[in-house]
Parts: structure tokens; C-alpha cells; sequence
């Protein structure tokens, strides 16, 4: 059986998140700071990705407009 690496990357920013958020909680004080960056790249990568989809969909919409034009 094949595994799509594609579908195990997407759930890797969501539990780094979920990591970095059960390690604030429990951790000590000194501690905590390590987990801080963990999740702030789980959601740079969250929000990385939703703007390059929001711009590939916006870069079709235009070439789809733009092929109806000329018809």
C-alpha cells in the first residue's frame, strides 16, 4: 500500500501547533520559551500555504477570464 507523503506533510503544521500548545501549557515557566517557535512556524506554514493557494487560484481565475474574452 502506498502512502501519500503529501497527505502525512499536511498534518505535520497542525501538530507541531498542537505540540507547542500542550508544551506552553504544561511545561514550567523557564521552559516554555522552546516550545514558542515550534508553533509559530506550524502557523507561518498554515498561512504560507493558504496565500500561495489563494494566489495559484486567483492566477487561474484571470487566465479562465481571459481565454472567455476572446471567444
Amino acid at each position: 500500500m502506498k502512502i501519500n507523503t503529501k497527505s502525512i506533510l499536511s498534518l505535520v503544521a497542525p501538530f507541531m501547533i498542537l505540540i507547542s500548545a500542550i508544551g506552553l501549557i504544561l511545561r514550567d515557566n523557564i521552559r516554555k520559551i522552546f516550545y514558542l517557535p515550534m508553533g509559530l512556524m506550524g502557523i507561518s506554514i498554515i498561512v504560507e500555504k493558504d496565500l500561495r493557494r489563494r494566489l495559484e487560484r486567483k492566477n487561474m481565475f484571470k487566465k479562465i477570464k481571459s481565454f472567455q474574452k476572446i471567444k
